[in-house]
C-alpha cells in the first residue's frame, strides 16, 4: 500500500504524498484544460514534443529519453528488458522497485540501511558490487526517509558497477525538491556510465501525480531500445504529454519550491522534536520519524493521513512519514499530534 488512499478514508488533510506545497503551476493546469481539445485524436506515439523538452531540461539528447505512465511504469520495464539474474536494493526503500524485481524470477538482495546511521547508504555496500551481481536500485534521496547518497559514496558505487558490468537504476525523482537540485543529477553523464538509467517524474516536483508521468534517461542506444520495447503503445496521454511540456518552463517556480521547503522542513522537524519524536534527517520535501504512539489511526480518525512505514522492508512499528505542506496545515498537524501525545 503506498501513500494517498483518499478514496477509502475520510481525509481532509493529506500528508501521505510527498507533492510539492505549492500546488501544480497555473501553466500546467491551463495546458490540461487545452489538451481536452485533443483527446479526439490519439496521442503523439513518439512524444516527440514532450522528450525534446525533457531533454533541454535535463541537458541530454531527445532521444536518451523514454517517458512512462509514471516511474512505476518505467522500473518493471527496465527490469523486464535487462532480465537480470541478481538484483540488490537497499533498504528501506520504496516499495516499488521489490515489486518491479519480483515481476521478474530474479534472485533478489536486501542491503539493510541501519537507524543508527539514520538509514543513510554506506560503504559496507561497495563489497557486496560483484560480477555475478546484474542490476542494483538506487534512490537521491532515499523514499521514505529523505537523505541523498554522499556524493563520493555514490561516484564509488557507480563506477564499481560499470567496472563489473552491473546495470544501476538511479532514481532522481526527488532530487528536483532538494536545495541543491540538478548540481547533483547524473543526466549529463550518461555517457560514462553505459548501464546506468537515470529515473525521475513530474509527480512530485510539480504536483501532479494523477497525471502520472515519468521519463528515464540512458545514455546507451541499444538499452533504450530493449527498454522501450516493453512500453506500451500510447503509454502516454495526450494530458501527459502537454503538461509535462508546460511544467518545464516553470524554473522560477522550482526555485520557490526548494525555498519554501527547506523552510517548512526545518520548521515540522522542530514542532516533531519538541514532541519528544525522533526525526530523521532529510534533504526534501518528507519526513521520516518514530513514536511509540499510533499516530496513524490517531490521526486518521481526526481526517488527517500520514504515511504509516511499518510496511517498508527495513522498518517496524512506529515509524511514520509526513509531506512537507504549507504552515498553516503543518501547524494543524503539529496541534492533533499534540494533542494525542499529551492527553
Amino acid at each position: 500500500m503506498h501513500g494517498g488512499d483518499i478514496y477509502r478514508n475520510q481525509v481532509t488533510l493529506d500528508f501521505s504524498v510527498n507533492i510539492n506545497p505549492l500546488g501544480m503551476p497555473e501553466s500546467v493546469r491551463q495546458a490540461l484544460r487545452d489538451a481536452v481539445e485533443d483527446c479526439t485524436c490519439y496521442p503523439d506515439e513518439r512524444q516527440e514534443a514532450l522528450r525534446a523538452a525533457i531533454g533541454a531540461w535535463e541537458g541530454v539528447p531527445s532521444d536518451w529519453v523514454l517517458c512512462g505512465n509514471g516511474a512505476s511504469e518505467l522500473f518493471p520495464a527496465i527490469v523486464r528488458g535487462l532480465r537480470p539474474k541478481r538484483i540488490l536494493i537497499p533498504v528501506p526503500s520504496f516499495l516499488g522497485y521489490e515489486k518491479a524485481a519480483k515481476a521478474w524470477d530474479a534472485d533478489l538482495r536486501f542491503y539493510e540501511m541501519k537507524a543508527e546511521k539514520g538509514f543513510r547508504l554506506d560503504e559496507g555496500i561497495l563489497p557486496l558490487l560483484t560480477k555475478d551481481l546484474s542490476l542494483v536500485f538506487l534512490a537521491n534521496p532515499n523514499n521514505p526517509v529523505g537523505n541523498r547518497i554522499a556524493p563520493d559514496l555514490l561516484e564509488q558505487v557507480l563506477v564499481r558497477c560499470r567496472e563489473q558490468g552491473i546495470a544501476v537504476i538511479l532514481d532522481e525523482c526527488f532530487l528536483g525538491l532538494t536545495e541543491q537540485d540538478g548540481s547533483r543529477s547524473y543526466f549529463p553523464r550518461l555517457e560514462e556510465f553505459p548501464r546506468l538509467f537515470v529515473v525521475s517524474a513530474f509527480t512530485k516536483l510539480f504536483a501532479i501525480p494523477g497525471v502520472r508521468l515519468g521519463y528515464l534517461g540512458c545514455g546507451d542506444p541499444q538499452l533504450r531500445d530493449i527498454v522501450e520495447a516493453q512500453l506500451p503503445e500510447w503509454n502516454l496521454s495526450v494530458f501527459a504529454q502537454r503538461a509535462g511540456a508546460a511544467a518545464v518552463g516553470e524554473r522560477g517556480y522550482c526555485r520557490r519550491s526548494r525555498s519554501l521547503i527547506a523552510q517548512e522542513r526545518a520548521y515540522l522537524a522542530e514542532g516533531l522534536g519538541r514532541l519528544g519524536i525522533q526525526v530523521y534527517p532529510s534533504e526534501t520535501n518528507f519526513l521520516l520519524f518514530y513514536t511509540e504512539v499510533p499516530l496513524a489511526k490517531e490521526l486518521l480518525e481526526r481526517g488527517i493521513l500520514i504515511r504509516d512505514c511499518e510496511n517498508f522492508r527495513g522498518l517496524k512499528k512506529g515509524y511514520y512519514r509526513a509531506a512537507i505542506r504549507q504552515r498553516a496545515e503543518q501547524d494543524r498537524l503539529l496541534a492533533e499530534i499534540g494533542a494525542i501525545i499529551c492527553r
